[in-house]
């Protein structure tokens, strides 16, 4: 099945589903063998694995060539974090135009002026028009060649505070301009917008939600309200760092690896993530005897 059916499908589903963060090809590849159904290329977690801010300091083809070597490493679908689409409309299309070339199922973008600021970053949160913001999802979507790929529009009006009636105005009209899916946001430690929302919406589309500040409410809560898509946005490279943390400064102190090897993955590990038995397969049939 094509990863845009396959996303699609989840969108669609029923039941409530859920996808995890990657930020590189092995981390992407780790999502897909522990038997999650998609991938959320995290806006947040790319650039930080570059070192750079999550303030579109890492260019659009930057973030592109590593959901390249993402989507080359594995079977299910990839929703990137687009930002605002990196520009206006036309920055848009050539976005979603690239996207399908490299077999991305979807894309999330989020109605902040361009360049964007972290959701979770205190200060001033400037929202775009709603008119703006719908240009871009009728371009992205006027421009998709294939039926299946999605586009979420991100609504940030609590992120904002601008409040339940704007965040329900900017819904109304995303959907309106096309949006397959809604993704809203709150950085509120307890989901009383999430669900305000939910209740304020009525299920006339698939929401998709990102509980990282919300996190003790029980995942039944959002399946009841009928939100449709989970995302784990950033955790993997949060528990990547605790380890390399810990790691590095044990090695630093010991001088030694004594009481790091039994600790960590070992080498045999990363070759076989890496599929390196493929190449001595291919080295026998291919390279002179």
């Amino acid at each position: 099945m094509k990863k845009t059916t396959q996303f699609k499908n989840l969108l669609q589903s029923p039941s409530l589903e859920f996808i995890m963060e990657a930020h590189n090809g092995v981390s992407a590849k780790i999502v897909e063998e522990v038997g999650f159904k998609g991938i959320w290329g995290s806006g947040l977690t790319i650039s930080a694995a570059m070192g750079v801010r999550d303030n579109n300091e890492a260019s659009w083809t930057q973030v592109l060539e590593i959901l390249e070597f993402m989507s080359d490493v594995t079977s299910i679908p990839i929703m990137l974090d687009g930002d605002t689409g990196y520009g206006n409309f036309n920055n848009m299309r050539r976005l979603v135009r690239k996207l399908e070339q490299r077999n991305i199922a979807a894309v999330c973008i989020e109605d902040k002026v361009f360049p964007k600021t972290n959701s979770f970053i205190e200060g001033n949160q400037p929202l775009a028009s709603i008119d703006e913001f719908c240009g871009k999802i009728k371009a992205g979507k006027d421009t998709q060649t294939d039926p299946d790929f999605c586009i979420i529009a991100r609504i940030e009006a609590f992120i904002a505070g601008w409040g339940l009636n704007e965040a329900l105005k900017r819904a109304d009209a995303y959907e309106k301009a096309g949006a397959d899916a809604l993704l809203i946001h709150s950085k509120l430690s307890k989901p009383d917008e999430i669900l305000a929302f939910m209740k304020g919406w009525k299920g006339r589309s698939p929401v998709v939600i990102v509980p990282t500040m919300y996190y003790e409410t029980a995942t039944e809560v959002f399946e009841k309200a009928g939100v449709s898509l989970i995302i784990w946005a950033n955790h993997l490279l949060r528990a990547s760092i605790a380890v390399m943390q810990k790691t590095a400064d044990q090695i630093h102190k010991d001088r030694s690896l004594i009481n790091i090897e039994n600790t960590i993955v070992s080498v045999k590990e990363i070759f076989r993530l890496q599929v390196a038995d493929e190449l001595k397969e291919a080295e026998k049939r291919y390279l002179p005897k």
